[in-house]
Formats: C-alpha cells, structure tokens, sequence
C-alpha cells in the first residue's frame, strides 16, 4: 500500500475528519537529504476535524503524529495544516 495511502487510512481512523488531503511532494525533494529514492519521503497533510476542537496546536501535531505510529519512521517530512 502506498504511503499515502496509509497516511489517508490511518488518520481516517483516528479522527473522522470533516476534510483530508494527502499530497505527496517527494517528487520535490528528489537528489535531497531526506531522499530515499521511494518516492514516499515528503508528504503535506491539510486535515480538519471536531476531534482538534479542544486541542492547542502543538498537542494536534502530537495527536497526528500519534495516529500514524510506526508509520513516522517512513516519513522524512510532514508538513501539517491541522484544524
């Protein structure tokens, strides 16, 4: 399964998001540190969801973070744009 594929499921899962986008930028960072050559290191997320309401913005990217679990080692960078 894709990356992204992962990353849509599992914070699906998580959250119920009201919106979610996965947008993989690897191509981007081709040739760069953080490049392993899979075409899944760099990913940007925009996701919104009732479940980030009571939360500050650093325990959101902890909760996302949570969310993805062993996923993370995968991932060279996210970018996320939680609400």
């Amino acid at each position: 399964m894709a990356v992204s594929d992962e990353i849509t499921q599992r914070l699906t899962k998580a959250f119920q998001p009201t919106e979610l986008e996965v947008v993989n930028e690897s191509h981007r960072h081709a040739g760069h540190a953080g490049d392993d050559g899979s075409g899944e290191s760099h990913f940007r997320v925009k996701i919104r969801a009732a479940a980030f309401g009571p939360m500050g913005r650093v325990d959101r990217h902890r909760a996302v973070q949570k969310a993805l679990g062993d996923l993370n080692s995968r991932i060279h960078a996210l970018a996320l744009d939680i609400g």
